[in-house]
């Protein structure tokens, strides 16, 4: 089939950041695209053919939209897999695979699929209801501190909590849930796997993530991560393990504890281009949104080498401000070398809402990463004064 300047349309289920950034990649190659969001100012809607509002729980709206397409592929997990299953039967092409993004939806299920391949990740228990865990408590099923995770709809910290206490659980929604044996982990490191259809495989280099202490959001991506070479050979093996076991087609990013004993866990998995991926734009050989789309048209698989030592910030709502969005000091940042800001068309910002990212660029890691601290306190995403909180 050709893809290019043709009639084939891919359509694209959420129109997010990554929506649009996999969008520069499809109109580069003039790749005919539909996407659908729920919001009528997703980010997306501008760069696409054809932009459809409709929520992408809805199992009509997805099958009304999916029959328009050629190749579905996704931007959030957050989809109607039941639609996408029936599509699928039907003859539409769907990548991430329905089976595969039921077992990632889940968190609970994400950890049985972890434990029954034999794949390494922090102990854990499965609730039905959060209140379930007390009793767990007091039965010694379970002891504190763990991390409980909401089993579905968690995205950006959220859904997320450590708790070390009787009193934490407070206020907790009453969900089906995992609690987690907290991981005194040395370091959290990603590596993106790019599988195509033919079943042929890439990693990107190992990249080490650094969180907010209080929104639990990557703050900083470093590639290449400053670990020793046997640790990132074997988080490669493990992310690999990890694809290899659910047999998806697309980019897998695989999240990743390194232990105090440099052993390699598998904390989360996400089946499509990531935050962790974001530096690629600048500093890959492929970046991961061109790899996407190789990887679900049946393409060869780009270089993952990188070109250069990246770091990238992630650029997200100030607290106390919310409103229509003002990006205070990029100018500044636009005057330094080797960096490279992406704002991502948001039009209102609140604390902690993902805004944009900059890429920094040097030979030097540590040079990057001292110029990313920079950066991160010349640029403020605020709000007009009036909306201040």
């Amino acid at each position: 089939m050709s893809y290019f300047s043709s009639d084939f349309t891919l359509g694209i289920l959420g129109g997010g950041q990554l929506g649009k950034m996999l969008l520069y990649e499809t109109r580069k190659w003039d790749i005919r695209t539909r996407v659908m969001d729920p919001s009528a100012e997703a980010p997306a809607r501008l760069a696409c053919n054809t932009f459809i509002q409709g929520d992408l729980m809805d199992y009509q709206a997805v099958m009304d939209f999916g029959r328009d397409a050629d190749l579905l592929t996704i931007e959030i997990e957050n989809v109607n897999a039941r639609a996408l299953e029936d599509l699928e039967a039907s003859g539409v092409r769907v990548y991430p695979q329905p089976g595969v993004l039921q077992v990632i939806q889940n968190k609970a299920r994400q950890k049985l699929f972890y434990r029954d391949a034999g794949i390494p990740t922090a102990p854990f228990s499965r609730y039905a209801y959060t209140s379930e865990i007390s009793d767990s408590l007091r039965n010694g099923g379970i002891a504190f501190p763990f991390v409980w995770k909401s089993a579905q709809f968690g995205y950006d910290g959220q859904g997320v909590k450590i708790v070390r206490n009787a009193e934490d659980l407070r206020g907790l929604p009453n969900v089906e849930c995992i609690a987690e044996e907290l991981v005194p982990f040395k370091n959290e490191l990603a590596v993106i796997v790019a599988r195509n259809s033919l079943g042929q495989t890439r990693t990107y280099p190992v990249v080490e993530m650094e969180f907010h202490p209080e929104a639990n959001q990557v703050e900083y991506v470093l590639c290449p991560a400053r670990i020793p070479e046997g640790v990132a050979q074997k988080a490669r093996e493990v992310a690999l393990q990890v694809s290899e076991s659910l047999g998806h087609v697309g980019l897998l990013a695989v999240e990743l504890f390194r232990t105090q004993e440099d052993e390699i866990l598998v904390n989360e998995i996400a089946p499509r281009p990531h935050n962790s991926g974001h530096y690629s734009i600048e500093g890959s050989f492929t970046n991961q949104f061109e790899q996407h789309l190789r990887a679900i048209l049946g393409l060869p698989l780009g270089q993952t080498d990188s070109k250069v030592t990246a770091v990238m910030v992630n650029l997200v709502g100030a607290e106390g401000y919310r409103g229509p969005v003002h990006y205070q000091g990029l100018e500044d940042i636009l005057a330094m070398p080797g960096v490279t800001p992406h704002i991502y068309g948001k039009k209102e910002t609140r604390p902690f809402r993902k805004m944009g990212h900059v890429t920094i660029v040097d030979p030097s890691i540590d040079r990057a990463r001292e110029r990313a601290a920079e950066v991160k306190q010349r640029i403020e995403v605020v709000s007009k004064k009036q909306d201040h909180e």
